[in-house]
């Protein structure tokens, strides 16, 4: 017979958010993963925090609902709290029961704050790469580094000269008409009201200059795993300054350390190699000769890392479209940083237990 539309309400629910989950659901996996990492980072943890007082948001539950917010694309917080009032999948991981109370936004943001102090983000990717199912997967002898381009959140109009006290332009509420015409801008005398940490910036001849920061990431050949991410001043060094930073913090001698075309300048590859790493960038002949030459690329593993510098890309699309980082939802240059790095923690966490799977 046909079943009637006639929604019932009961007062009390016996089946539990555990029961719910599919068994193999992804989210378990990697659930099992960040819970383990989380564990470790309880001292660090405890001295954020008060000893006495009212107790705040746990930050295990802030870290997991963040995550959340990477893997599923939610555009804010006060959008990833709405998604946690119904979503069950979402208390599920998170760690609140069908009954708990859902954190007001601001709330959640203060508390998210916090983490900023104690450096947690890259604390929480350096604990996930350390357990030892983890480890193993990575290689320590050869690795990429590539850096991109992160939108600020601020716009052209809030670019204007530091010395400007003119007074704002009449009409049209917040976005106001501006007129660009004839007026030179440089990060040198003129910096965002938005974000004063953005810098205005261009890829190359041709393309629009947009006030940006730089993100950077270096990446083990074996599995394609991030192992380091940071983000500095958008220039025309900071990528082959940052990366040369990356590589001796994580590259040992006999390492080899593939690039772009952009890493193909004599400085960079006499640095590595005072590092005792072997560059296996890109050859750039572009109007000038290229700083590697036989010695490097008569070798097959040259051409191996040439290959595989090519998946740091896909980190990096994945970070864009996904992990919502095309044009950043923050300001400020450490805020940004944090979360560039959570998002890159997210990707290798999406990756992992599909690895664990293929390797046994």
């Amino acid at each position: 017979m046909r079943g009637k539309d006639r929604q019932s309400e009961v007062l009390f629910s016996y089946v539990s958010l555990e029961t719910r989950i599919p068994a193999d659901h992804p989210l378990r996996a990697i659930r099992r993963i960040v819970d383990e990492a989380l564990q470790k980072l309880s001292p660090a943890f405890s001295r954020l925090y008060a000893r006495e007082g009212r107790p705040s948001i746990p930050p295990e539950r802030l870290l997991r609902a963040l995550l959340l917010q990477a893997f599923y694309t939610v555009r804010s917080e006060r959008q990833l709290m709405e998604q946690l009032n119904y979503n069950l999948l979402f208390r599920w991981f998170v760690g609140l029961s069908t009954d708990d109370p859902v954190w007001d936004a601001t709330v959640f943001c203060k508390n998210r704050d916090r983490l900023l102090d104690g450096d947690i983000a890259h604390r929480f990717m350096t604990a996930v790469l350390n357990l030892p199912q983890v480890r193993r997967l990575l290689s320590n002898e050869h690795f990429s580094v590539d850096g991109t381009l992160i939108e600020a959140w601020a716009s052209m109009k809030s670019f204007v000269p530091k010395d400007d006290d003119a007074p704002p332009a009449a009409g049209g509420g917040r976005n106001t008409e501006r007129d660009f015409h004839g007026e030179k801008r440089k990060n040198d005398t003129h910096s965002s009201t938005t974000d004063p940490d953005a810098r205005l910036f261009r890829k190359g001849a041709g393309k629009e200059a947009k006030l940006c920061h730089m993100g950077h990431v270096m990446m083990e050949n074996r599995n394609a795993l991030i192992i380091d991410a940071r983000l500095t001043e958008a220039n025309g060094t900071a990528e082959r300054a940052t990366a040369l930073d990356m590589i001796g913090d994580n590259a040992g001698p006999g390492s080899t350390v593939g690039g772009d075309k952009n890493y193909d300048t004599s400085d960079f590859v006499a640095s590595c190699r005072a590092r005792g790493c072997t560059p296996h960038v890109s050859q750039n002949n572009t109007n000038r000769r290229s700083a590697i030459d036989a010695r490097t690329t008569r070798h097959p593993g040259y051409r191996i890392s040439t290959i595989k510098r090519k998946q740091i890309e896909e980190t990096f699309g994945w970070m864009k479209t996904v992990g919502g980082l095309r044009k950043t939802r923050h300001c400020g240059r450490a805020l940004v940083e944090w979360f560039f790095v959570l998002t890159a923690t997210a990707y290798n966490l999406v990756r992992i237990p599909k690895i664990l799977a293929d390797t046994g």
